[in-house]
């Protein structure tokens, strides 16, 4: 494990690349020879360029693992930067990318599957995480129950692993607050937050009528949503309609993920499923508490009642009730958001991590 590739070629910027990027800085720092192939134009390729990691275009479409032209081209790739490990995370680039690597002769081929949902047991996936990859890596025991549910008799079970992700803390040790105007000047009563692309998996659309239950219960609240998508348009049209401007407010996307959260006195996430919740993990480093459904892998990362509080999916009610609950209990507050951090800072240390992946890839 010398020549590592980190091989995205998502457009978008989500958990996946996150993670791309902060581990491919990890590993640069401990010696390994970093290339990274993404989407050029992407937020993933904007931040590798700063980072100065060594970085080439790649684009790759559903069904490129059927054309042969196009595996050869991604193989010769692999020959020409004589990659040895190369770490995929999202289920589009695995297809084309596995396959080439495995014919191609890469010594190491890593999926990194983030996301919970079930792996069909096609002909497909089951050669390709049966016969091409050489190591499987899940974000949460959710995540590895979703995956060997259909392919169990496929997968090796040496090979496959739960690894949770890790977060850089020193990227989180500032109490700046988020400078955004929208805040500052449409803030009332507590601030809740929520965080992610605007898609019908997120859940935005179940905030809408949270916020409605809050306000006919005459709470004093602003919600702030960070995060852009498809959904944005018609949650716009929701917020009229509801006349819930006062009350919620979309940023668009933000960057400065931890002044945002330092914004907030209460994170909530309405995802109807999450690999892993990295954004949960934020809000609790800095300390606030959290709601969110009890499902996937929500209870890997919310300790129940302890750093935070988790509802029945989809009991909008019930989670009108909790975040309400939160919403006039400043003792419970302070005591689920400094239970959170300690948590976060025992379980999802950057560098153990990554030091975890290294040492199941090296078989150690």
């Amino acid at each position: 494990m010398k020549n590592v590739c980190f091989f995205n070629s998502i457009k978008f910027w989500g958990g996946g690349e996150k993670l791309n990027l902060e581990y491919a800085n990890e590993l640069k720092r401990k010696g390994y020879n970093i290339i990274l192939f993404a989407a050029q134009g992407s937020p993933l390729w904007e931040y590798a360029q700063k980072a100065e990691l060594e970085t080439y275009p790649i684009s790759i479409g559903n069904l490129s693992f059927l054309n042969i032209f196009k595996l050869i081209q991604i193989g010769q790739l692999f020959k020409k930067h004589e990659i040895d490990t190369v770490i995929f995370s999202n289920s589009q680039d695995v297809k084309a990318g596995s396959i080439a690597a495995h014919f191609f002769s890469v010594k190491n081929i890593v999926y990194y599957r983030s996301i919970a949902v079930l792996v069909k047991g096609s002909f497909v996936n089951k050669f390709i995480f049966g016969k091409t990859l050489t190591h499987i890596v899940a974000n949460s025991d959710e995540t590895k129950r979703k995956i060997l549910e259909k392919l169990a008799d496929s997968i090796d079970p040496a090979k496959i692993k739960t690894i949770y992700y890790g977060i850089d803390f020193t990227k989180f040790n500032s109490d700046t607050r988020l400078s955004l105007p929208e805040i500052e000047k449409n803030k009332q009563g507590i601030v809740l937050g929520n965080a992610g692309r605007l898609t019908e998996q997120k859940g935005q659309q179940y905030l809408i009528e949270i916020a409605k239950n809050l306000k006919a219960k005459n709470l004093d609240f602003t919600l702030f949503i960070a995060g852009k998508g498809e959904l944005e348009a018609q949650l716009q049209k929701e917020i009229r309609t509801h006349q819930l401007e006062k009350h919620i407010h979309l940023l668009g996307f933000v960057e400065d993920m931890e002044a945002f959260m330092n914004s907030l006195d209460i994170f909530v996430l309405t995802s109807m499923w999450e690999g892993f919740g990295y954004v949960l993990a934020e809000a609790m480093l800095k300390s606030k508490p959290v709601v969110a459904f009890n499902m996937t892998s929500n209870p890997e990362v919310v300790l129940e009642n302890k750093t935070g509080l988790l509802v029945d999916f989809p009991n909008l009610e019930m989670f009108t009730d909790k975040v309400s609950l939160l919403i006039q209990d400043a003792d419970l507050r302070t005591k689920m958001g400094k239970a959170g951090k300690e948590s976060i800072f025992k379980r999802f240390d950057l560098e153990d991590r990554v030091s975890e992946l290294e040492h199941f890839i090296l078989g150690e």
